[in-house]
């Protein structure tokens, strides 16, 4: 159908496919029907497109307009029914857009239309670009059969159809004409659907033409707001002045710089925008240019709206049009003050480079390869004493300062250097102007380019003439040195004790002859890497270098002590003794040690660590075993709390009023623990000086202090791999307690007087009968140690609150004492027990104790009983106050110090403040002061 399709010629009617359908030339006349058009017609059709004209004019929409048209049409066409259909944008189908009389059915039908040659009317229209009219849609054959039921059943039995062309032959739809008899169209009915055609392309075109403005007016907008927002986004101030010089435009980085309005910065030759030095410069350079027109250039300071001047590069050009005359000034300001301050740097630089190269004699200078002339730096110059009038940039001239003898050489080396592209370095004498000699080191790097060729040479020539008499004198020393250690190599092999020279890592480099005498190595025996393996005790081998390392790292002397294999096959122990020898510098450049046999001490100590032993567990039998006496409800949560807390390695805080038995708690705790089995180290805090808490603790070196003879063991130490129980931890001094610190985090400390970090393993328990949190308030006790301390708290009741306990505490010690002093006691009286347990007991069961032992001691017969006035309270002496008790201490406390804050001028914190002159925390201190409303600042001084 197709084929058939394409042979028609438009020029005339065509049947198609052996039916009625016509294809007509468009403006054709059929030759059925009139052949006039009437001036009725004619008139409605004018009327028509005047009305649809004025339509578009309004601003009304195609879908209204092309409803009008067939509205129109219709009613000169009734009954026939008019539609008009247009092209999709991909120009294969059609969809129904107007008509108000086409059925409902039929429009859902062709929605869309194919555009084909088979489609019956419009698509076969919108194919072909031509007239199609079907006299009979029942028996048209190009009438698809799923059109022609809904057709037929829609009263559509015959109809034409005029497709919508532009100039350019462009379908942009169809119009077409329905009847409901099948009938060839009359004259006048072409008519119509030539002239609806026509109106509906006006309308078409006219809304097409209106899309493509309203287009193309966006399309400008948002050009214009991309140029505004591509402006604002240039990294520098933008400004557009007229050709006079007056403010256009202003840039968003103009205005958020200024922080003003454009009103404020048209002013700009009165205001503060422009520093005040370079304001008349500036508006010179702007009138020369706006007067001539020439660009303006010219860098200044600008205001930043935090009051901050900054270097800005500006640059103006105009814009001149098609006559040369000036329309727009457009000026960029560009933030240089970044480039200005490299630039003062670079300077300084450069200065300090030349200052540099004067004091450490140190010139330089490149050689072009191209130009052939040297570049050099003004310290390069005085090496080489060049004169005013003589020309360094030429190589020759350097080549002649070189000494005869070596410079023939040097030449040589420098060639060989440039044809293989590689570094230059050279050491040669050379001889001035006045006949005086310097000798120089000369190093030199080549440069490439891309292609591998050589294109400058730069190096450095470095005045070595003092090294060099250094040097002669140094190697005369040298040999000196030498003799004289091979003098004192054979004083040290005299020498009985053991002697070894190590290098600054602690490799070996010498050993004297009793040393090889002892191991039976020889000295390259000993300076091999394996000799500490071959030597030492296997056990000994990772301990020792592990703290041989720490040690060396540290540079201190340092001892240790080892068991090293003679040449009998058996260990001995040796003390090590490690000092270091440092140059001028203070740089270690050998390390000396020298070794003692301890032999016999390390075994006598052996036998005294066994006696230390089975008095340890004497001590054990004595002490340890002893219950802690009482039932009440009160010990009991003590007891429950030893038994949870004892299997544990946790520090423990033992809180309670003196006397209460916070050392025999802490001995239970050791005693159910897995570190039983070791030892139990009590120290009491309080009764140690606070200038020997710290050797007692830990220990210290030989000479740590006066009266340090030897070294000792701190408690520590002894308490490795048991527990320490430190008693009335709270009256530490504040060194201490850093020190106690570290060990309760990372189980490390030295020596008083050493530098050797010791590792220990031990339970720490503590116990104090102070409010430590007050004292930390106080700022006499640090919080970080009181938390480590505060692990497992257990808190022991004084004996007032556990009354119960009172008659069971009594007979155990009545029992105890009875058999030390050798006296059978039977039985207790009863108004003995009566007053103990009415007694308050302010030294809790230490109190007891001691009263129980001396009513023993004093006692006769077999009753214990005890004098009633041991166990009356004293009335404390009253001191008559001026005052209350509270004012008047508040007031000493506020004399005391207003009269330091004014010695110290008002000053709180630092050497020189109030807080040190009082020996308190400055925390402590301010607090006082704003809870007594002392007015510091009345001290300052003016």
């Amino acid at each position: 159908m197709n084929s058939a399709g394409s042979r028609r010629r438009p020029d005339y009617k065509i049947q198609l496919s052996h039916a009625t359908g016509v294809v007509q030339q468009a403006g054709s006349e059929s030759k059925e029907g009139p052949s006039t058009t009437t001036a009725s017609l004619a008139e409605s059709l004018l009327a028509a497109e005047k009305r649809a004209l004025e339509m578009i004019a309004d601003g009304a929409s195609l879908t209204d307009i092309l409803d009008h048209v067939c509205t129109s049409i219709d009613a000169q066409t009734s009954p026939s029914i008019t539609s008009i259909l247009l092209m999709d944008a991909d120009g294969q189908k059609l969809w129904p857009s107007a008509g108000p009389r086409v059925p409902q059915d039929w429009a859902r039908a062709i929605s869309p239309l194919p555009v084909a040659p088979d489609t019956g009317l419009c698509g076969t229209a919108a194919f072909l670009k031509t007239r199609v009219i079907v006299p009979d849609v029942a028996t048209e054959p190009i009438w698809r059969e799923e059109y022609r039921q809904v057709a037929l059943k829609n009263g559509i039995r015959a109809a034409w159809s005029q497709p919508i062309l532009t100039k350019d032959n462009q379908v942009l739809g169809t119009f077409a004409i329905y009847s409901s008899e099948a009938r060839m169209p009359m004259r006048e009915d072409l008519a119509l659907v030539e002239a609806a055609g026509h109106i509906a392309l006006i309308a078409i075109e006219r809304q097409r033409s209106q899309a493509a403005l309203a287009l193309a007016l966006e399309k400008i907008k948002m050009n214009e707001e991309s140029l505004r927002l591509l402006v604002d986004t240039i990294p520098g101030l933008v400004v557009t002045t007229t050709p006079a010089g007056e403010i256009e435009h202003l840039n968003r980085q103009v205005l958020e710089y200024f922080d003003k309005t454009p009103e404020e910065l048209a002013n700009w030759r009165i205001s503060d925008a422009i520093h005040p030095d370079d304001l008349p410069l500036t508006i010179a350079a702007f009138t020369r240019s706006i007067q001539t027109g020439e660009p303006y250039e010219v860098e200044h300071h600008l205001r930043r709206a935090d009051g901050v001047y900054r270097w800005f590069h500006a640059r103006g050009l105009a814009l001149r049009d098609r006559e040369g005359s000036i329309v727009r000034w457009y000026y960029l300001l560009t933030d240089v003050d970044d480039r200005r301050r490299a630039e003062e740097a670079l300077r300084k630089s450069e200065a300090l480079l030349h200052e540099a190269q004067r004091l450490a004699r140190t010139g330089s200078w490149s050689w072009n390869v191209l130009s052939g002339r040297v570049v050099s730096s003004p310290e390069n110059a005085r090496i080489y004493d060049f004169q005013p009038n003589e020309d360094s940039a030429a190589p020759e001239v350097y080549f002649q300062r070189i000494h005869p003898d070596h410079r023939e050489r040097i030449r040589e080396v420098f060639q060989t250097c440039v044809v293989e592209k590689t570094d230059y370095q050279a050491d040669y004498p050379i001889v001035l102007l006045d006949g005086s000699v310097k000798y120089i080191h000369a190093t030199g790097h080549p440069t490439l380019n891309k292609s591998g060729d050589l294109i400058e040479f730069f190096g450095t020539t470095v005045d070595v003439t003092e090294q060099h008499g250094a040097r002669a004198a140094l190697q005369t020393a040298f040999e000196q040195i030498k003799a004289e250690e091979t003098e004192l190599r054979r004083m040290a092999d005299a020498i009985a004790s053991y002697i070894y020279v190590l290098r600054p890592d602690g490799t070996a480099l010498y050993a004297n002859q009793t040393l090889l005498d002892y191991t039976g190595l020889t000295l390259e025996d000993v300076q091999r890497e394996d000799q500490r393996a071959r030597v030492f005790h296997p056990e000994d081998l990772e301990r020792l270098r592990e703290e041989r390392q720490g040690a060396f790292a540290c540079g201190k002397p340092f001892e240790l002590e080892q068991r090293a294999l003679g040449k009998d096959g058996n260990y001995r122990w040796f003390l090590v003794r490690y000092n270091p020898l440092r140059d001028d510098q203070g740089n270690i450049i050998r390390w000396y040690a020298t070794g003692m046999d301890i032999e016999d001490r390390k075994r006598a100590e052996e036998r005294m660590r066994d006696e230390n032993l089975a008095l340890r567990e004497q001590i054990d039998q004595a002490f340890m075993f002893e219950e802690i006496v009482g039932s009440s409800p009160a010990l009991q949560t003590v007891l429950s709390s030893i038994v949870k807390v004892a299997p544990t390695d946790s520090t423990v805080l033992i809180t309670g009023e003196t006397g209460t038995g916070k050392e025999l708690i802490a001995r239970a705790i050791h005693k159910h623990s897995r570190r039983s089995g070791q030892a139990f180290i009590s120290v009491n805090c309080a009764s140690i000086p606070s200038s020997l808490i710290a050797s007692e603790l830990f220990g210290h070196e030989k000479g740590a202090f006066t009266g340090a003879m030897q070294r000792r063991q701190g408690r520590f130490e002894m308490a490795h791999s048991g527990t320490i129980f430190l008693d009335e931890v709270g009256d530490l001094p504040a060194e201490t307690q850093i020190t106690l610190l570290r060990v309760l985090q990372e189980r490390q400390f030295e020596r008083v007087g050493g530098n050797l970090t010791l590792t220990t393993d031990v339970r720490v328990i503590a116990a104090t009968n102070r409010d430590l949190t007050e004292a930390i308030a106080a700022g006499r006790f640090r919080a970080d140690l009181f938390y480590r301390l505060n692990v497992f708290p257990i808190e022991v009741p004084p004996l007032r609150k556990r009354k119960e306990d009172i008659p069971m505490l009594v007979e155990y010690f009545v029992k105890r004492y009875a058999e030390k002093v050798g006296k059978h006691v039977c039985k207790i009286d009863k108004n003995t027990l009566e007053r103990c347990q009415s007694y308050a007991w302010p030294g809790n069961i230490r109190e007891l104790q001691n009263i129980v032992e001396r009513s023993v001691i004093l006692g006769s017969g077999d009753t214990f009983w005890i004098d009633k006035a041991w166990l009356a309270s004293p009335e404390p002496t009253r001191v008559e106050l001026p005052g209350p008790l509270l004012d008047t201490l508040q007031n000493q406390e506020k004399e005391i110090i207003e009269t330091a804050l004014a010695e110290c001028k008002g000053k709180v914190a630092g050497p020189g403040g109030a807080a040190a002159k009082l020996g308190i925390p400055r925390s402590t201190l301010d607090s006082k002061i704003k809870q007594l409303k002392i007015k510091k600042h009345r001290f300052i001084s003016e």
